[in-house]
């Protein structure tokens, strides 16, 4: 349930005249998702998979709003954020990302992102950035992730991107292999 200072902050996309949504992650399942839950709230979304298409896209139809995953096959979705805020400077540009530090999101706030969410984020908290007044502060989540499980997340992270080799995964995260079997046997904190 959103509360009143939340209703006072966040606009409503009929509010404004172009709607277009540029979602640009290299997770496929995920935007495909995030793109049916949008188009359902009334964006018109428009989907990449990578740096070079969503540049093109940006190129193409520079978007009133945009959803940009971080860390992308073929490069940084910095490049895209810096290329629709040089074409379209109104435009409201949030970042994602598995990898969340502060470090990246302030690049990200810099390159020109309204916000900055780290993954898995729902539809409803991509809308209330997205549609966030631009002088109100951020509104902390009313569910976030424990410690545990963003750890659970970010170990799990680690050993998909090193084709679940668990020998490689211990070394990349500097611990035991027997300890990471151990937590990769378990299921996920809530």
């Amino acid at each position: 349930m959103r509360t009143e200072q939340e209703k006072i902050n966040t606009q409503k996309i009929a509010d404004f005249a172009d709607k277009t949504l540029l979602i640009v992650d290299d997770d496929n399942p995920l935007r495909d998702r995030l793109a049916r839950a949008m188009e359902k709230k009334g964006f018109k979304v428009i989907q990449a998979a990578n740096v070079k298409t969503g540049i093109n896209h940006a190129k193409n139809t520079p978007p009133a709003f945009a959803v940009v995953d971080l860390r992308l096959g073929d490069g940084n979705g910095l490049e895209v954020v810096k290329e629709i805020r040089r074409l379209k400077k109104d435009s409201r540009v949030v970042m994602l990302t598995g990898y969340g530090n502060i470090p990246t999101a302030v690049a990200a706030v810099k390159a020109g992102a309204i916000d900055y969410i780290p993954k898995p984020a729902d539809a409803d908290d991509v809308e209330s950035a997205l549609l966030a007044s631009p002088e109100s502060k951020a509104i902390p989540p009313t569910n976030p992730m424990s410690a545990d499980r963003v750890k659970w997340e970010h170990i799990h992270r680690v050993f998909e991107l090193c084709n679940r080799n668990v020998s490689e995964t211990a070394r990349r995260l500097k611990m035991h292999r027997r300890t990471l079997q151990r937590i990769l046997s378990k299921r996920s904190p809530r």
